[in-house]
C-alpha cells in the first residue's frame, strides 16, 4: 500500500540514538497542530499494546536472543502498528508522524547487526503491507555525541543503546547510505544543531512538501 493510495500524509523521523528524533517529532507535531492540521504522533517500537510489550522484551538486555530474534520482534511490533494505528489514521486523512519506522530496521539490524539487507527489505514490505512514508526527516549526528546524549539522559540498561561505539557508527553510516539512495523521500538534517534550528529546517521541508502536494492535486 503506497502512501499515495490513502488520503493522509505519512511522515517519519529517523536517525541514530541520541539524534533528537523524539524531541523533533513532538515539537513538529505541536507546530502542525497549531496550524490547524490533524496530526497523529506515534512511535516504534510501540504505539500499540502489543508493540509496548514487545518493546520491553526486545530492549531487555537480560533476555538472551539472536540478532534475528531481535529483528522478528521489531517486525511484529511494526505489523501491529501499521494495522492498528497507521492505516486507520491515514485513511481518516490525518498527517501521521512516526518516530522511527522501517528505515530503522535496515540501519540497525542490517548495517548495524550485519543481517541480509535484501531479506530485511522483503520482510519490511510484508510487515508494513507495503506502506511507505511520503517523507522522511533523518537526523544525522556523530555516534559519539548521540551516545553521550543518550547515556546522560538515562542509566537504564538497553540492548540497543548499550551496544558498542562501532555498532552505532555502522548504524549511522547505514542511515546516511539509505538517505543517499532515497533522495526523493529522505531529507537529512544536521542533528548537532540547536533544537530550534532543527525544528525550523524540518518545518520548512514539511511545509514545502505539503504545498507541493496541494499543487499536484
Amino acid at each position: 500500500m503506497p502512501a499515495e493510495d490513502v488520503p493522509g500524509v505519512f511522515i517519519t523521523v529517523e536517525g541514530g540514538d541520541g539524534a533528537g528524533k523524539t524531541t523533533l517529532a513532538r515539537a513538529l507535531t505541536e507546530c502542525l497542530r497549531r496550524s490547524g492540521r490533524a496530526v497523529r504522533l506515534t512511535f516504534e517500537p510501540g504505539g500499540t499494546a502489543l508493540g509496548t510489550h514487545l518493546r520491553s522484551l526486545v530492549l531487555d538486555p537480560g533476555v538472551a536472543m539472536s540478532d534475528w530474534d531481535e529483528t522478528w520482534l521489531f517486525l511484529a511490533a511494526r505489523a501491529s502498528h501499521v494495522h492498528e494505528v497507521l492505516i486507520p489514521a491515514l485513511e481518516a486523512g490525518e498527517i501521521v508522524l512516526s518516530d522511527r519506522y522501517s528505515d530503522s530496521t535496515l540501519a540497525y539490524q542490517g548495517y548495524g547487526r550485519g543481517l541480509d539487507l535484501e531479506r530485511l527489505t522483503a520482510l519490511n514490505r510484508e510487515a508494513t503491507q507495503g506502506l511507505s512514508p511520503d517523507l522522511t526527516l533523518m537526523l544525522d549526528i556523530p555516534a559519539e555525541l548521540g551516545l553521550a546524549r543518550t547515556r546522560a539522559r538515562s542509566s537504564q540498561a538497553d540492548r540497543i543503546g548499550d551496544a558498542d561505539l562501532a555498532f552505532h557508527q555502522r548504524v549511522n553510516a547505514g542511515f546516511r547510505r539509505l538517505a543517499a539512495e532515497r533522495p526523493e523521500r529522505v531529507h537529512m538534517i544536521d542533528g548537532r544543531q540547536d533544537a530550534a534550528v532543527v525544528l525550523g529546517e524540518a518545518l520548512d521541508v514539511v511545509n514545502r512538501w505539503l504545498d507541493g502536494r496541494r499543487a499536484r492535486s
